[in-house]
């Protein structure tokens, strides 16, 4: 179907699309607009009329009402070619739509902009004349007030705070307002200001992305100035949130605005010579900057690196300014680099000014010539402009092509847009009205010309994962003072390895003093405990394994209590050996040489069982020393206490008579010995299968080493096998005490008394030593116990013996062995 055969159902659509936006119905019977008409600055007639705003004049006389007449209009100041050359991009973008075929054929494009001069009330104004229009009087008496809004859409304004007031007026009508460069995050609340959408992303992904460009580069202690507005006050609050969860301090945030006082600067500048960072965090807009480095130029303010925001950072008129190189080095964020095939040539012929009023033509004029209007460093803001034109042209067009039953509202048709531009940007908005969050992170980098370059040294998009977000170039960089170190801006310099942060009273979290870690911890953010098998290094920086400490073979203790228990074991064989080879003379037949024997067997198990508790305990070692150690010694105790009972009972056999003999023979003392062992076997079964010795790491005993030892698993099981050998030890030495008078000439049971003495003197001092003493030394007590009381032993009973039978073998008779006092037998 050709145009021509639609056009009747698409106007009939465009005469739904002008009675969209109305004002509620009017009482009187004639219209009467109050308040001076609002005229626009740039006009066109069209079939659909796009109003503009944008703030021609950056600033505005202060004025004195007296409320007691009526205040004269607003007088602008400061002619702003920047705004006029978003102007330009508007209405470029309004010429190609109107001379596209594609794109509304048919249908022409007006257009209304007006001059806010930045100021929030001219603003509102201004939206209340494009809503309204200027009608004076009502074409006819009954014709009701009512009328359709005289545009559709509202392209500007430029700063975040008009927008956010205008947008609170215009919401209720749901007009469509784009901003090319509000980017306050509070303006994506929907249910504040339902028909606000932008071309340039929220402050919101902007203040975050500075804050991790500060955390990249390490600076931790930074300054902030803002302007004092919407855009400035939030922009800097989402910075400090951020920024405190990355660690990062202000040490100053002050306000500022372009009509404030020079006091209000000079105080500025008074806090940034007296503050300690090096580094500042500049949220302004490009005007209140202006203001500020003129000032800062006259303080001769240079050396701190400049962090910037998209506002300023890639403004050439800012940079064109900086003449004593305040700003050299900077580093912020801008939109994505563009470019608008023929925008720049649409710019330099100022035709449109022909049709403009002849306050603002002459006044432009007179300015041109100090100005350089052809400078197109701006495009990414023209271009956003552009884009937001082409968004409502899109909208319209699919409104006029729908069938009748679609929906009408426009504000609902731009939220669904999606198209590419001819240069292949992709233009959609989110369910906040925000485009998607790219920036370009550009660094300034002065030229031997004077002249300063805008360079891209890294991006950050905020639709990538957090670690892939921000990616830069730091062999590119220049910093303040035409520097290639990066500058150090830190309220306490890193601590040391070894050490860890106190906080310093009363200041923020990035000030601090370093306070060595206490022994066995190491620092990261804090001192940490190291693991309980790591010990910290003399630097506390590393936590290293903690050396193993047992009685080991190698070391001089270890090696000395070897060398005795192999020595007692030799004596006690050679011992054994003199027994063997003078077996049948009367003083080795005399002492029960078969008891003898055993015992000296006893002996050299009790020398030998002591190796058990040298070297690394293990599983079996800490099995092996303890149930080693309690037989052995319950069966050298054993033959001792049968030795002894052989005495009493040979002295009670002598007696005429007596039958003990009998009953204390050769069997009866191997089964004694046996019964007596067996009982000590039996406990040590019971402790292995209840809770058995096992190797154990005893962090407690040394700080910085670890213990090797056996623990008891049951001290009841040690205690039990020691008391054991203690019962049978103090029986033995009353048996032996009360035979140590007998008439024989050589009389065993003294010497078995003296060595019961010796042994049970070892074993109750043993007792305190052992609980008392750390670690490895424990265990050379408790070895030492047991060689102690086996060399007393082995001197007291076996050496006498061994001295009749090698130096005094004329002794060693059975004459001599009875003595002349020994009992006679009957005859």
């Amino acid at each position: 179907m050709s145009f021509t055969q639609k056009w009747p159902e698409q106007g009939w659509a465009l005469f739904q699309l002008l009675l969209v936006a109305s004002f509620s119905q009017a009482k009187e019977p004639v219209c009467i607009r109050r308040g001076d008409p609002e005229n626009p600055h740039l006009s066109r007639d069209g079939d659909i009329i796009l109003g503009g705003m944008f703030s021609f004049h950056s600033s505005w006389n202060d004025r004195k009402d007296t409320y007691m007449q009526k205040p004269l209009p607003l007088q602008c100041t400061s002619l702003n070619f920047r705004e006029f050359q978003v102007a330009q991009a508007m209405l470029f973008a309004i010429e190609e739509i109107n001379n596209s075929t594609d794109l509304l054929p048919g249908v022409s494009l007006g257009y209304k902009m007006y001059d806010t001069c930045g100021s929030i009330a001219q603003g509102i104004k201004v939206a209340l004349a494009l809503m309204n229009g200027n009608q004076i009087v009502s074409t006819a008496p009954e014709a009701p007030c009512t009328k359709p809004a005289q545009v559709q859409a509202i392209m500007g304004e430029t700063s975040s705070s008009p927008c956010m007031a205008i947008a609170t007026v215009i919401g209720p009508f749901y007009i469509p307002m784009i901003s090319h460069f509000a980017t306050c995050a509070c303006l994506s609340d929907k249910t504040k200001y339902p028909s606000f959408l932008r071309t340039i992303p929220s402050d919101y992904y902007q203040s975050r992305a500075l804050a991790y460009l500060v955390k990249y580069f390490g600076w931790t202690w930074v300054g902030a100035i803002r302007t004092n507005d919407d855009y400035g006050n939030k922009g800097i609050a989402t910075f400090t949130e951020t920024a405190q969860q990355l660690g990062i301090c202000l040490e100053y945030s002050v306000s500022f605005f372009r009509t404030d006082p020079y006091e209000k600067i000079q105080k500025i500048i008074d806090i940034i010579k007296a503050s300690t960072s090096k580094v500042i965090i500049g949220f302004l807009s490009h005007f209140d900057m202006d203001v500020l480095l003129h000032e800062f130029s006259l303080n001769n303010l240079t050396g701190y690196q400049w962090i910037g925001s998209e506002s300023w950072i890639f403004d050439s008129q800012t940079a064109e300014m900086d003449i004593h190189h305040i700003l050299d080095g900077s580093i912020g964020l801008s939109i994505p680099k563009s470019h608008v095939t023929g925008l720049k040539e649409f710019m330099l012929d100022v035709k449109f000014l022909n049709s403009s009023n002849n306050e603002l033509f002459t006044e432009f004029w007179e300015a041109l010539f100090n100005c350089n209007f052809t400078d197109m460093s701006l495009m990414p803001i023209f271009n956003n402009v552009y884009k937001g034109v082409y968004a409502v042209a899109h909208a319209l067009h699919n409104i006029l092509n729908c069938n009748k039953t679609c929906e009408k509202n426009i504000l609902q048709h731009i939220l669904k847009i999606y198209f590419k531009t001819k240069e292949g940007d992709e233009v959609y908005f989110d369910e906040n009205g925000d485009p998607a969050a790219k920036y370009e992170i550009i660094n300034w980098q002065p030229r031997k010309n004077g002249i300063v370059e805008f360079v891209t040294v890294g991006l950050y998009d905020a639709s990538l994962p957090p670690d892939k977000q921000l990616t830069l170039q730091n062999n590119s960089l220049i910093w303040a003072r035409n520097s290639k170190q990066v500058p150090v801006s830190v309220c306490s310099e890193k601590c040391p390895p070894g050490t860890r942060k106190v906080l310093q009273k009363g200041r923020p979290v990035c000030c601090y003093d370093c306070i060595r870690c206490a022994e066995g911890e190491i620092n990261s953010v804090t001192c940490l405990r190291c693991p309980p098998e790591f010990w910290s290094n003399e630097r506390r920086d590393t936590c290293i394994k903690k050396e193993a400490v047992f009685l080991s073979y190698e070391e001089i203790m270890g090696a000395l209590l070897t060398a005795a228990s192999l020595f007692g074991t030799c004596m006690t064989t050679g011992v054994a050996l003199i027994f063997f080879k003078y077996r049948t003379t009367p003083i080795v037949r005399a002492n029960n040489s078969e008891l003898s024997f055993l015992l000296l067997f006893s002996l050299t198990l009790c020398f030998l069982c002591s190796l058990t508790f040298i070297g690394q305990p293990s599983e079996w070692s800490c099995m092996l020393r303890h149930v080693a150690f309690g037989i052995t010694f319950v069966l050298c105790i054993s033959c001792v206490l049968g030795k002894t009972m052989v005495v009493l009972m040979a002295f009670r056999a002598t007696r005429p008579g007596s039958n003990v003999q009998k009953w204390f023979g050769p069997t009866q003392q191997r089964l004694c010995v046996t019964s007596f062992t067996l009982i000590q076997v039996i406990i040590c079964i019971i402790w292995l299968t209840v809770s058995p010795p096992f190797p154990f790491k005893n962090f407690k005993e040394f700080k910085d080493k670890i213990t090797l030892e056996c623990a008891l698993g049951t001290s009841l099981g040690y205690w039990a096998v020691l008391g054991y050998i203690g019962l049978l030890s103090v029986l033995c030495f009353i048996f032996a005490f009360l035979a140590r008078k007998l008439p024989d000439n050589f009389n065993e049971a003294k010497f078995i008394t003296f060595s019961m003495l010796i042994f049970c003197a070892v074993w109750i001092t043993f007792i305190p030593a052992y609980v008392s003493s750390p670690g490895k030394f424990s265990v050379a007590v408790e070895i030492f116990a047991i060689l102690a009381s086996s060399f007393g032993l082995l001197i007291c009973i076996f050496f006498p013996k061994c001295y009749i039978i090698l130096l005094k073998p004329e002794r060693n008779t059975k004459k001599n062995m009875m003595g002349k006092g020994a009992p006679r037998s009957p005859s």
